[in-house]
């Protein structure tokens, strides 16, 4: 069996750091191209001998192998939803996790520069209507659904992976925005609306709308690269999250993206 990962990113920069924390480069590893212009950059991981086998018996039966298929996705939700979709629909196998991954602006309280955010929750922050009352999400509006709850199984594991490797980390929303915030202003309505939001990026809603369309768990992880708030080009650390998001991918290459949930 075949513990198959696919992993999306916005921008190539972030797909080039998952990368780099992905030991698997066995046969078949390689790029695979998809319809409309999208191409995986495929990962593969043979079967490893069971470590507890004791010589001169029978053969152990190999470990299972692992596949992490990495996907540049574009910038915003639609896109990365559209390529999303695109790779879970033609397949060859239906895949046993999604993750949105990349960096994201930080609430500073929460996570600083530098550490790894993993979401519990995907929520789409500015998908709704302004009223002279304040915002509408679209649960009060009745059109559908803003947030999906990633499985807590699923975030304990991530959680313990990177504990267990000193990556420092928080657990808690993550939320998708169209329009980045650039004002303390917009900070502080996000934070009043989402008390507890850790991180602010464009794609995880739309990759889990993708993923929940087609059954499969998801889960976003970003490391931070600034603080949410003013626009302020010269404290961004984008090197450093990059650093933190391949760090993150390497951890989690030894247990989440090579095994089911227990």
């Amino acid at each position: 069996m075949t513990f198959r990962t696919l992993i999306v990113t916005a921008v190539a920069a972030e797909a080039d750091s998952v990368a780099r924390g992905l030991p698997f480069h066995g046969p078949g590893s390689g790029e695979v191209p998809l319809p409309g212009g999208f191409a995986l950059r495929r990962h593969v991981a043979v079967p490893e001998p069971d470590p507890t086998a004791v010589s001169g018996e029978a053969p152990a039966r190999p470990r299972s192998g692992a596949l992490a298929d990495v996907l540049v996705g574009g910038v915003g939700p639609a896109a990365v939803a559209a390529a999303t979709a695109t790779a879970l629909a033609v397949a060859a196998a239906p895949y046993d996790l999604v993750v949105s991954a990349g960096i994201a602006g930080g609430f500073p309280s929460l996570a600083p520069l530098g550490s790894v955010v993993v979401a519990d929750s995907l929520v789409a922050a500015d998908l709704g209507a302004q009223t002279p009352d304040g915002f509408l999400d679209v649960e009060a509006l009745g059109f559908g659904r803003s947030t999906h709850h990633a499985p807590a199984a699923l975030t304990r594991r991530v959680s313990a992976a990177l504990a267990e490797g000193g990556q420092r980390h928080t657990v808690g929303p993550v939320l998708t925005v169209s329009t980045v915030t650039g004002t303390a202003a917009r900070a502080a309505e996000l934070t009043r609306r989402h008390p507890g939001a850790a991180a602010e990026a464009m794609e995880g809603f739309g990759v889990a709308e993708a993923a929940t369309a087609y059954g499969v768990p998801v889960v976003e992880l970003r490391a931070v690269s600034n603080a949410v708030g003013p626009r302020d080009r010269a404290a961004w650390r984008i090197g450093e999250a990059l650093d933190a998001l391949r760090n993150a991918f390497q951890l989690l290459s030894h247990s989440v993206l090579v095994e089911p949930a227990p």
